[in-house]
């Protein structure tokens, strides 16, 4: 993330907070976050400031586009210049496939999918307008999830979303690719967070996987920052799937 200015949409906490923490220690030059909670948004850029770094929170609710638009216009007027924009808020409810109810499907739907597309448009009319650095303008990357792939009928609400995303992302990376702005998304399997732990999913985990364990965050993250980093200046429309074998288990 060497001299990239980076934005992080659910970057307050999880491995929203990591990536912000990563994206530092990588060599970003400005930090950005993006919450439901703007404290906690602000905490998370703590060791950017440790290191004298431009930054900046905002608070949205990514439900509603117009909030989208405008934290991320408030974000980039402080910053200057948004290089990578990272999607990773999302909300992963559990439901049997047939008790899902109308409410929880505009819940999943209007944070997983309409909240990334607008934080993608936000991101493409601002880089849209900057100079290119090495021939891109701009890089924005979306978590999806390797259920996008997978049968999942005790969250089918949640991978039906995921697979969205990865249309979206293909989409955007087509009709942006003109303008020098490379748009990827990275689908991990299940993650060995603290979260995980604490609702006593890890067996869960480790049985789903090949490798015999979930992820470490970091292990997804190294890969999110690669995609948005100046490594990649090639690449677009991709889906990267870090599983651990888990998708052809």
């Amino acid at each position: 993330m060497k001299d990239l200015s980076v934005v992080i949409v659910g970057g307050a906490a999880g491995l929203g907070a990591l990536l912000a923490r990563m994206a530092v220690d990588a060599g970003a030059s400005a930090l950005g976050i993006i919450d439901l909670d703007r404290d906690a948004a602000d905490a998370a850029l703590q060791p950017a400031r440790d290191r004298g770094l431009p930054v900046a929170a905002a608070a949205a609710d990514i439900r509603h586009g117009p909030q989208c638009h405008a934290a991320f216009d408030e974000i980039a007027g402080q910053l200057g210049r948004v290089d990578t924009l990272i999607n990773c808020a999302a909300i992963y409810p559990r439901r049997p496939i047939l008790e899902i109810t109308d409410e929880e499907w505009d819940a999943s739907n209007a944070v997983n999918v309409k909240g990334t597309y607008h934080m993608m448009v936000a991101a493409v009319r601002h880089m849209r307008e900057q100079e290119p650095k090495a021939e891109v303008r701009g890089r924005i990357v979306n978590l999806t999830s390797v259920d996008a792939f997978k049968a999942h009928p005790q969250n089918a609400h949640y991978a039906a979303t995921k697979a969205a995303v990865v249309s979206l992302t293909r989409s955007f990376a087509h009709h942006v690719a003109p303008d020098g702005i490379l748009v990827n998304s990275v689908a991990p399997a299940g993650m060995a967070t603290e979260r995980a732990r604490q609702l006593g999913f890890l067996d869960e985990l480790a049985k789903a996987s090949p490798l015999g364990r979930g992820a470490q965050p970091a292990e997804i993250a190294e890969w999110v920052l690669m995609t948005g980093g100046p490594r990649n200046s090639y690449m677009t429309g991709e889906n990267v799937i870090v599983s651990g074998g888990y998708i052809y288990a």
